[in-house]
């Protein structure tokens, strides 16, 4: 009960009421800057009221009497009461940066102390999202903030005066006048929750896409090396379709907004003149009906105009805005404790294996055609497995949805009996592309890459077991400077195999990464891998890799089969096609032959 309570209360608890609980301490610490920019509308007031009631004076107590003059001092008295209110705009936008820059302030050093406390507890993306917030929400609540300060003054003060002359004139006014307002006011406060609703997605999708950016920023230089950069493209592609799409949403909304500022704006001089014959034979005079049709058209209308406009637009995005700000960052999930190294070999343990797919699909946009189809794999501990198949088969595919560097779009991924998480990336598995990735700096540095700690015995041991003496000897020693431009393809390949071999993880995929060897050079390698305790992947581009590995898996697009060489020259035509052994009076004998074990 008390689980399913406290699910209820974030229903409860809207975006609304958060941002107004934590305003409300924030308006008290600034209640003198609220009464300074008070002080200052009353001059707005006095010109809205002195506006309409002066042109109703004019006309009935001067030009309508008889008295021009008198109607020309009423229409002075109107005229002159607006240059207060000009002469106070530099006070209200003194008093207003009172209010709006201690408001970006205060966002800018919670979203960084945010950023920073999510650094230092390894919390996920909250950093990525402080990003957004510092460079660009904070931005959008200053704005919108002082756009909202302003317009609300503005209408309080020009409402009030209107308020008051219409009363001044004639209380029946107010029957033809707030009727419309009232109808227009409800059907725009209807719009706004869905439209808030919709802004929320809106800036979602904007942290989502800054997220991405800042993960791109990061990471351009792999991305390069193992050949990603259309998968990237698709991706950066999907999330600003995201992002297009909420805004259209939004901005769809805007025509019932449109139809409540018409209620609202037109519709009160339209009823008020309709209304004049009524009004007139039950005591309003001429110049209190031009009065009031000064106040409606030149007051009251346009401030509620102004005041919907910014409370549909500026004014949700600022709720949205500051609930991104006053809302925590969502807790970690429910997950084991990462391990800084592979559990021990103990009794069950012995027997998980190292990676995992189940039933797993991938497909590189909605509806484009499966690159796996709900593929089975299980690679255990010690194994060599080999992936073979025809060029875009998907073999680099599955190489990333197995290293976890691309989320299959069905299924699960499995590291060592766990969800693949990315922060268990780096102790698990090693992704070594064809473009191997060389730094400017000594050979011991790029070696020691993946394992900084490893010792010179280990690094001549790898050398000799990896084929790598031979670089070694011509640059002359481990701290020799290496450029990268002066090594070819295959001493890359090297450096970059060499590196991985240090590191010995549990899982070791090679992605054609022995491609720009030759066939004795890629064997030395392969066996040395083979002989780690780790399980290796190679995704092969000559079949000597397929008859040294344990197992080969061969992909045709979505359609896969998995044995040993022995299993697959019996069943696969593919695989035979591939071996250059297919030989056409065979296909009887083959097909008599029982299908290997499943994956």
């Amino acid at each position: 009960m008390k689980r399913g309570h406290d699910r209820a209360r974030p229903a409860r608890d809207t975006a609304l009421r958060r941002v107004a609980r934590e305003a409300r301490p924030f308006l008290r610490a600034r209640t003198a800057a609220i009464l300074r920019l008070s002080g200052w509308s009353l001059l707005e007031f006095a010109q809205t009221f002195l506006g309409g009631y002066g042109v109703a004076r004019a006309l009935d107590d001067g030009f309508l009497a008889g008295r021009p003059v008198t109607g020309l001092l009423w229409l002075a008295v109107a005229a002159v009461a607006v240059l207060p209110s000009v002469l106070a705009a530099r006070g209200v936008f003194g008093r207003l940066a009172d209010l709006v820059e201690p408001l970006r302030d205060g966002l800018v050093r919670r979203a960084v102390a945010r950023a920073l406390s999510g650094a230092l507890g390894r919390s996920g993306d909250v950093s990525t999202r402080s990003l957004s917030q510092v460079t660009h929400q904070s931005e959008i609540a200053r704005d919108g903030w002082a756009g909202l300060v302003l317009t609300l003054r503005s209408f309080v003060f020009t409402a009030a005066g209107a308020v008051t002359g219409l009363l001044a004139l004639s209380p029946a006014l107010l029957l033809i006048v707030l009727p419309p307002l009232v109808l227009g006011s409800a059907l725009f406060l209807g719009t706004l929750p869905p439209m808030a609703a919709r802004q929320r997605a809106y800036l979602a999708a904007d942290e989502a896409y800054a997220a991405h950016a800042g993960e791109l920023a990061a990471s351009v230089r792999d991305i390069a090396a193992a050949g990603t950069a259309e998968r990237t493209v698709a991706g950066s592609r999907a999330l600003a379709e995201t992002q297009l799409a909420a805004s259209r949403s939004l901005a769809r909304w805007s025509a019932v907004r449109v139809v409540a500022l018409a209620v609202c704006g037109r519709f009160p001089p339209l009823l008020l003149l309709l209304g004049a014959p009524w009004l007139l034979r039950n005591g309003l005079t001429p110049g209190g009906l031009v009065g009031a049709l000064t106040y409606l058209t030149q007051a009251l209308a346009p401030a509620v105009q102004a005041l919907m406009t910014m409370l549909g637009t500026a004014g949700g995005r600022l709720v949205v805005v500051l609930d991104r700000f006053t809302d925590a960052p969502p807790p970690p999930a429910d997950e084991p404790a990462r391990e800084a190294s592979p559990p021990p070999a103990q009794g069950p343990a012995r027997d998980t294996p190292v990676a995992e797919l189940h039933e797993v699909t991938f497909a590189y946009g909605p509806r484009a055609h499966p690159v796996l189809d709900r593929l089975s794999l299980t690679v255990g501990a010690g194994e060599h497995l080999a992936v073979v198949g025809p060029s875009g088969s998907g073999k680099s595919t599955l190489a990333a949805v197995l290293a976890g560097t691309e989320r299959p779009t069905g299924g699960a991924v499995r590291w060592r009996g766990r969800p693949a998480r990315p922060a268990d990336a780096t102790s698990v598995r090693v992704l070594l592309p064809q473009h191997a990735y060389v730094f400017t700096g000594t050979l011991r540095d790029n070696l020691r890459y993946l394992r900084p700690d490893a010792r010179d015995r280990e690094i001549a041991a790898m050398a000799d077991a990896v084929g790598l003496d031979a670089l070694l000897s011509r640059l002359g020693s481990l701290d020799a400077a290496v450029e990268p431009d002066r090594l070819s393809q295959g001493e890359r390949q090297l450096v970059a195999l060499g590196r991985a071999y240090l590191a010995a993880p549990p899982l070791l995929i090679l992605d054609e990464a022995t491609s720009r060897l030759d066939p004795a050079a890629e064997t030395r390698a392969e066996l040395a891998f083979a002989a780690l305790p780790g399980a290796l992947v190679v995704v092969a581009h000559r079949l000597g890799s397929a008859r040294r590995a344990d197992r080969t898996l061969v992909m045709d697009g979505p359609r896969t089969q998995c044995g040993t060489p022995g299993e697959l020259l019996r069943t696969s035509a593919l695989y035979r096609d591939l071996s250059g052994l297919w030989e056409p009076g065979e296909e009887h004998a083959i097909r008599s032959t029982p299908p290997p074990s499943p994956v």
